[in-house]
């Protein structure tokens, strides 16, 4: 989907050809001398329309409008949460008409969240898998204009990060909405070496022989039971100085999940494939990152394989020795993704980072302590939590500090090893960032604990791309300010 942004008056938007204009119709409204304020003004008079969120009167052949269909859509006070929700109701429409050339003119100037809600809500609701199907149907809408009535610096900037993001999102989504036989460990790999391919990053692949000689024995205790080979998955991207620490991201790469000897139940096990969403959202970042170019340094580390339940799987009470050399008991083979993100953690020592941040679907306590719209966040150091909360609220990506207090570590106590996987039921999500937080101690950390967010269920089951806007607004912040330079009156940016 290719996104323009330009300057654009109601006036010179009833010129304009699409197939479909939308009109954003804010609490401010003024209206003008032209064909759409006098059609606006009717509308209000007769109370056929409202400038409340949500509200929509559609029109069609409207004399001195160019556009077949015109759509008056009201987004309240236009804040980005109004503008998120407004589009969103509207997207269903679009993508059922197969609307393909979109105008949207907006009458005021929009902040750059305001314009980043509107258009990441526009693709979150056109979004079509198709890997998979036998007839795939792409897309239809291949052509946003965004017309404003001037443009500024700081919007043309956030047109190209909305892009960047809405593209990282999308990848994400792919992958984790692609079946464990299509995102096997060996094809994640391979998908992030064609992502490495673009400028300023690299991709290093390990397979078992490797992880085995860096002492991983916890991550492949979970692989040991998978005809599937493990791979552990080392990106790079370099766009600030060598001398700047990179922050590290650890995606918890499951690329099915059965639950291994402690097996799941067999009601919506399908949904497993989603157990990658935390490598999958470090992929999108990593793709984000290609397209933005940001002066920062980051490291992504995706430990993949799957956790399956052979003669050879790990059972319940054997010993593993982590990378760390911290011996493991495991209680339960369903706590898998703590076992192979503890191995990643110590690996991310030797990038000496100022931060490091895993993302991983690690609880179903999570889901239940805070459901499906915010994520778990547990961190070492306030700063870090501070700047993860304003990222997700910058990205409407939202998530939630937990605690970490000593004395939830209490029942991972274990009598034949230093410490056990799993502890007792109450806090289950916090008792999970506390086995982590052993693994931690040389650099600040946090933990996204994303079951809940990553995926949706039932009638609109499929991968939500989450949280790759939290994690580009947490690593976007950290870059240098930029220089001030001109607007230009026109720009253009696309997939």
């Amino acid at each position: 989907m290719n996104f323009e942004l330009k300057t654009l008056t109601l006036a010179a938007a009833a010129k304009s050809s699409s197939d479909a204009l939308i009109v954003l119709i804010s609490d401010h409204f003024q209206a003008g001398k032209d064909p759409l304020s006098s059609l606006i003004e009717k509308a209000l008079k007769a109370k056929d329309f409202s400038s409340k969120t949500g509200k929509v009167l559609h029109t069609y052949a409207s004399p001195g409008v160019s556009a077949p269909k015109v759509v008056f859509l009201g987004v309240g006070a236009a804040k980005p949460a109004d503008m998120k929700s407004a589009i969103s109701g509207l997207t269903a429409s679009l993508k059922a008409t197969e609307t393909k050339k979109l105008t949207v003119v907006s009458p005021e100037l929009l902040s750059a969240q305001t314009l980043q809600a509107l258009l990441v809500a526009l693709a979150e609701g056109t979004y079509v898998y198709s890997t998979t199907k036998s007839k795939p149907s792409a897309r239809s809408l291949s052509q946003v204009s965004l017309g404003l009535p001037s443009l500024t610096l700081e919007l043309q900037s956030a047109l190209k990060a909305t892009v960047g993001l809405i593209q990282g999102i999308e990848f994400a989504k792919e992958w984790a909405n692609r079946p464990a036989n299509h995102a096997t460990p060996t094809m994640l790999a391979k998908a992030a070496m064609t992502l490495a391919k673009s400028g300023a990053m690299s991709c290093q692949v390990l397979g078992p022989k490797e992880v085995a000689k860096l002492g991983m024995g916890s991550f492949m205790s979970v692989a040991q039971g998978s005809a599937e080979p493990l791979r552990f998955i080392v990106l790079k991207y370099q766009g600030g100085p060598k001398s700047e620490a990179p922050t590290v991201l650890v995606g918890k790469g499951i690329t099915f999940d059965t639950g291994g000897i402690s097996l799941k139940p067999p009601g919506q096990m399908d949904e497993m494939k989603f157990d990658m969403g935390g490598a999958a959202s470090v992929l999108g970042v990593f793709k984000s990152l290609s397209l933005i170019k940001p002066k920062i340094n980051v490291v992504g580390l995706i430990p993949a394989c799957e956790n399956m339940p052979d003669g050879m799987a790990v059972k319940p009470g054997d010993v593993v020795t982590s990378m760390s050399g911290q011996t493991i008991e495991i209680l339960n083979t369903d706590a898998e993704g703590r076992l192979i993100l503890c191995d990643a953690l110590t690996y991310a020592e030797r990038f000496k980072p100022q931060a490091v941040i895993d993302i991983a679907t690690l609880t179903g306590a999570c889901v239940v302590a805070l459901g499906a719209i915010r994520s778990g966040m547990f961190a070492t150091e306030d700063h870090l939590a501070q700047g993860l909360l304003k990222a997700g609220d910058e990205a409407m990506d939202l998530c939630w500090r937990m605690p970490l207090d000593d004395g939830y570590g209490e029942t991972l106590k274990s009598n034949f090893a230093d410490v056990a996987n799993v502890g007792g039921r109450d806090g289950g999500a916090i008792i999970a960032a506390k086995f982590l937080h052993r693994f931690t101690k040389k650099y600040p950390w946090a933990h996204l604990d994303i079951a809940g967010t990553a995926w949706k269920g039932g009638a609109s089951k499929g991968a939500t791309g989450r949280p790759v806007g939290l994690l580009l607004h947490y690593l976007l912040s950290q870059q240098p300010s930029k220089a001030s330079t001109s607007a230009k009156k026109t720009v253009r940016s696309g997939n």
